[in-house]
């Protein structure tokens, strides 16, 4: 089992779930947390058997992950 981490943003209409990490672009969604981080694992899975086992990075770049908010002067 490989360790895959998964960001999951929560939007009005519902919730959003995307892997770092992982080669390609592979999203989740639903209209809970739980709902959506169970469409993104499906997803990844039906990602590395269609692109094979070469999308994961050996080692991922991505050690954590945080969330910052900053104002921007437009």
């Amino acid at each position: 089992m490989k360790l895959i981490k998964i960001t999951v943003e929560k939007h009005p209409d519902g919730y959003v779930a995307y892997p770092l990490g992982l080669k390609g672009v592979v999203v989740g969604e639903g209209d809970t947390y739980e709902a959506a981080l169970a469409d993104v694992k499906s997803a990844i899975r039906f990602h590395i058997e269609t692109f094979g086992a070469e999308v994961l990075e050996q080692e991922s770049p991505v050690l954590e992950a945080f969330v910052a908010e900053t104002g921007v002067a437009i």
